[in-house]
């Protein structure tokens, strides 16, 4: 069997349903196996979008997504998609073409070092020089990208191998991997702990998202009667409507939250790393509490931040030991624990604002309102996506999709479109800002020509709207590179794809402009036209304490 055709072969053995891609000279021989497969290919419009449409194919699913680009170029842009996928632990199985091997080094046509340049920024990275390497580097690939903490895995191809001839036999060879081991030895002192904590509290990052945790994490902390608050990776993982959950923590994050985290005396940290987004100033957070960090990476352990007790495992596994381990112990009242209530009600603002020019947080608002409540919601980088963060409600089975440790503009449209073709059935919506949306808008092609109907809600300000926040706070208004200028007409740029869309600019409007996208059978675009002078406060200042809060609209306010 031809290498290329073992690619094929064994892309459906692992069940694959659809692979993204753009197709190259050294690609060739791989493409025309492509033509028999029994799997979906979508072709894109670049290579930065195939990593992200198989990211949010791979977090729709919780399973690996496929994305395919040829050498030189077409791998170096696929890079940003890996990278993004790789700090927010996304699996993915990413393969690139490459230049025979005889000319490997010499400077060949599209010729690029993608393995060195994958490095950095895989969960594991293979070359294929011998052919004969090849079905056990494909099966291995998949079961890397999914064992332990997920990531995306690196396949590198020269053209040579995909038209040599393979063994058989070898493509029905297991190749096992080593299992990470648990470390729960200090579990029992977690237990007591939780039993005796006074004012404790649980912290839940990605890292739940993964393993599905959500209904173990609510019951563990009705159990406690602990709050529960969550990193913009956790987001989703619980419903913002259950009592407990006072929602998104950190630099944008809710005020109630914020306060829980910074006053509670036992920290239960479960599938977070501590970044310093969530952080603050690291070396004034937590002085005082008592931290449990539960990562299914034992390297995450104190990394960031020295905790009292690791357990490493996944969230699911860890969570129900700790129930089991807590539902025959007498759990301790305290005044804090009857307050929850009190502090979620003083961090519910009302921000259904009117008047024009609309306010992004009536935007938020009416999207929280109109969408599914099995919606699946993507945001691209910057002012939207803390605005998402912070006041889109998840309520039901909605899922949130964002790009958090790499912070990639760009990121959202293209992962809707993977995330849709996961699940075709849910409403799915990007928050899109200008600047992000025009790095990636010919993806509407892709969209339409594909028959998937995503939607993309543009928050339109002309400007990069984050940048200009912080050269406003912090530069005394010295702004530099952050009016767009000259945009495009949305509106019209959409449609020149094929695509509907609609301009709003005034508040009543924007209700049954989601409605209509919400319905539409093609990709639909909603041009909102916002305030640019409105920030996403409050915010705690890069490197700041809680008690440096810029707070803007905010008027939380807690007694004790």
């Amino acid at each position: 069997m031809k290498g290329a055709k073992v690619v094929v072969e064994l892309l459906e053995r692992q069940g694959v349903e659809v692979v993204f891609g753009i197709p190259g000279g050294v690609l060739l021989p791989l493409y025309d196996e492509l033509v028999d497969a029994k799997f979906r290919h979508i072709l894109a419009r670049h290579e930065q979008c195939v990593g992200h449409m198989a990211d949010g194919y791979a977090r729709a699913l919780r399973k690996p997504g496929v994305c395919i680009a040829t050498s030189g170029p077409g791998a170096t842009n696929l890079v940003t998609g890996v990278a993004t996928a790789f700090m927010d632990s996304s699996p993915l199985v990413a393969i690139t073409g490459q230049v025979a091997t005889g000319v490997l080094g010499a400077d060949a046509f599209q010729e690029a070092d993608s393995f060195g340049i994958m490095m950095p920024i895989t969960k594991h990275n293979f070359r294929v020089m011998d052919p004969k390497q090849l079905p056990k580097t494909m099966i291995r690939a998949f079961k890397i990208a999914t064992t332990g903490r997920f990531g995306p895995v690196h396949i590198d191809i020269p053209i040579d191998v995909l038209t040599s001839d393979i063994p058989e036999k070898e493509l029905s060879k297991d190749y096992p991997i080593p299992i990470p081991k648990r470390n729960l030895s200090q579990m029992l002192d977690a237990v007591k702990i939780l039993e005796s904590a006074e004012r404790p509290a649980i912290l839940v990052g990605g890292g739940a998202i993964w393993s599905n945790s959500g209904l173990e994490i609510i019951k563990l902390a009705e159990i406690l009667m602990a709050p529960i608050i969550t990193t913009l990776m956790g987001k989703g993982v619980v419903p913002d409507t259950h009592p407990l959950v006072l929602g998104v923590v950190g630099m944008h994050g809710r005020q109630g939250a914020n306060y829980v985290l910074h006053n509670c005396d036992t920290l239960l940290a479960v599938g977070t790393r501590f970044s310093d987004r969530v952080t603050g100033k690291v070396s004034d957070f937590a002085r005082n509490t008592k931290i449990i960090h539960v990562d299914i990476d034992a390297s995450e352990i104190g990394k960031n931040v020295k905790g009292h007790i690791g357990l490493v495992g996944d969230a699911w596994t860890v969570t129900n030991a700790l129930i089991a381990g807590l539902q025959s112990r007498k759990i301790k009242q305290s005044e804090w624990k009857k307050r929850i209530k009190e502090i979620k009600e003083a961090c519910t603002c009302d921000f259904d604002l009117s008047g024009e020019p609309i306010k992004p947080q009536k935007v938020i608002k009416e999207l929280s309102r109109y969408l599914p409540d099995d919606a699946i919601v993507t945001t691209e980088v910057g002012q939207n996506q803390m605005w998402m963060a912070h006041f889109f409600e998840m309520s039901g089975t909605r899922q949130f999709i964002t790009s958090g440790g790499l912070g990639t503009m760009g990121f959202g449209f293209p992962a809707s479109i993977g995330a849709k073709v996961a699940k075709p059935e849910k409403a799915v919506c990007d928050v899109a800002g200008d600047g992000s949306l025009q790095m990636v808008s010919q993806e509407f092609s892709t969209a339409v020509e594909n028959n998937i109907p995503v939607i993309v809600c543009l928050m339109n300000n002309g400007w990069l709207g984050m940048v200009k926040q912080w050269q406003k706070l912090f530069y005394e208004k010295r702004y530099m590179a952050t009016m767009l200028g000259r945009s495009p007409d949305f509106v019209k740029l959409a449609q020149a794809y094929g695509a509907d869309a609609i301009r709003v600019e005034k508040p009543s409007e924007i209700k049954e402009a989601i409605k209509r996208a919400v319905k539409s059978d093609v990709a639909y675009l909603i041009d909102v036209v916002i305030d640019p002078e409105e920030d996403i406060l409050p915010m705690i200042p890069p490197g700041k304490k809680l008690t440096d809060t810029i707070y803007g609209r905010c008027c939380f306010s807690i007694k004790g």
